[in-house]
């Protein structure tokens, strides 16, 4: 890795931040453009300018793949795409500003943002607060619907049991 960076000019935050935007630029080109034509775009261009950048010595490959894991993990939770952009270039930052302290330290700022939140009156981080099996079904690994029987203990303490499908298609 070391030899890859010794030939770019730039610091490791201009290539983060100048590969960010390029994937940037080609994923709303990709968004605008139709279906089919927007797709192949975003892959050919991404593959050709990947490899322009790195036989110009303008980036390295291990960034390239580096930006590339970044920006797909972005497309897990599509709604949470514009966060995860903002999230990253914060710690980006931050890292580049303090180095591991910088990126300990954006961390620990979103666990205490996350922390301090409230979703209809119940802490945001309640279901790591305590361990039990049946909470832990929707923290880090979504559970098939069938399988959650009970609601969780923070919101459903009057009541458990959650309503079962047939119940469902009772209400009006």
């Amino acid at each position: 890795m070391a030899a890859s960076r010794k030939l770019v000019p730039f610091p490791a935050l201009i290539e983060v931040l100048a590969m960010g935007l390029v994937f940037e630029i080609l994923r709303e080109g990709g968004l605008r453009l139709p279906q089919p034509v927007g797709e192949a775009m975003s892959i050919v261009g991404a593959i050709v300018l990947g490899d322009a950048a790195v036989r110009a010595n303008l980036v390295s490959a291990p960034m390239i793949v580096v930006v590339a894991i970044t920006a797909v993990s972005g497309f897990v939770i599509p709604d949470l795409y514009d966060t995860a952009v903002i999230a990253r270039l914060t710690l980006v930052l931050m890292a580049s500003l303090f180095g591991i302290y910088g990126m300990l330290l954006g961390i620990m700022g979103m666990v205490l943002l996350l922390a301090s939140m409230h979703s209809f009156g119940v802490p945001y981080l309640s279901s790591l607060a305590s361990f039990g099996a049946q909470n832990m079904k929707d923290t880090a690994i979504r559970a098939p619907w069938w399988s959650m029987r009970l609601r969780p203990q923070f919101i459903g303490s009057k009541n458990r049991k959650r309503l079962n499908n047939k119940d469902k298609g009772n209400q009006s």
